[in-house]
């Protein structure tokens, strides 16, 4: 499809509209402090402010899971350019067994 202004346009409504498809409502309690620096971003940035938390939640989690250590457990479970790979016995493991279990 050729890059018209419209066909942009069609392409990004087909992306929200998957993606709202797949949304889930998620009620939570914060300060009023970081209420009033959500709102803030959301003005600024003249979105809502369902759109702001769904950002930058979705951001932080990416971020985590960048983030979480790599521990070397005892056992070898391959090689790699004639190094040895060891088991994770970090957090990452639980947590990939913790999504793998809620996502069933």
């Amino acid at each position: 499809m050729a890059h018209t202004p419209l066909a942009k346009l069609l392409e990004q409504w087909e992306e929200q509209a998957a993606t709202k498809e797949d949304q889930q409502a998620l009620t939570c309690t914060i300060n009023t402090a970081d209420h009033i620096r959500l709102k803030a971003l959301a003005s600024t940035y003249n979105l809502s402010l369902d759109e702001v938390v769904t950002a930058l939640l979705h951001t932080s989690l990416n971020e985590i899971e960048q983030q979480m250590p790599y521990v070397p457990g005892p056992h070898v479970i391959r090689v790699e350019d004639g190094e040895n790979i060891y088991e994770d016995i970090g957090p990452m493991p639980r947590y990939l067994a913790a999504q793998k279990s809620l996502n069933k």
